[in-house]
């Protein structure tokens, strides 16, 4: 209350409108920079993956990676995939979740990288093996590699659990031309 009386002697009634703007900072930086309280139990523990290389299966891990995973899912939105391909990689560090690595397959199909996304997929698809996005994403990046029986045989496998799926049946036409 003594700095707005302050202010308000300064600046007037006005004074808030006279602040600079608060800059933004993105949330993996917020959590990155905010001190566990010394009351909580794993205060001391590092938020990073745990000794090892093994991934940080914590609460407080689990959270960073999805904080990391949202992150990534806004810079797909604004069409940088590279960027998000790299925050959905420090995501699947910390968590291993079948949709981070359908999100970073997209990455890949779309910087033209498609053993990684088939490599993606394939994780994707040991976590749930009739996801059909990943089978999708899988299917797509086995064709541009001009594998088009395992390419079929996804879309295929696909089908099977969404036989409606126009896109599924859209990329089958264009493989049985090729």
């Amino acid at each position: 209350s003594r700095m707005t009386k302050a202010l308000l002697e300064k600046d007037g009634v006005n004074w808030r409108q006279k602040l600079p703007p608060i800059p933004t900072v993105p949330v993996s930086a917020q959590t990155r920079w905010s001190v566990p309280s010394a009351g909580t139990p794993g205060a001391d523990t590092p938020p990073a993956a745990a000794p090892g290389g093994k991934p940080d299966q914590t609460a407080a891990g689990t959270e960073r990676a999805r904080t990391l995973k949202e992150e990534g899912n806004e810079l797909v939105k604004k069409g940088n995939h590279k960027k998000a391909a790299e925050k959905y990689s420090e995501s699947l560090k910390l968590y291993q979740e079948c949709a981070t690595y359908t999100n970073r397959a997209l990455c890949y199909l779309a910087l033209k990288q498609y053993k990684e996304a088939v490599q993606d997929c394939t994780e994707a698809l040991r976590l749930d093996p009739k996801n059909v996005k990943a089978l999708y994403r899988r299917a797509q990046a086995l064709k541009e590699m001009k594998d088009y029986k395992s390419s079929i045989a996804d879309i295929k496998s696909l089908l099977k659990t969404e036989p409606k799926n126009t896109a599924a049946l859209r990329l089958l036409q264009e493989l049985n031309r090729a």
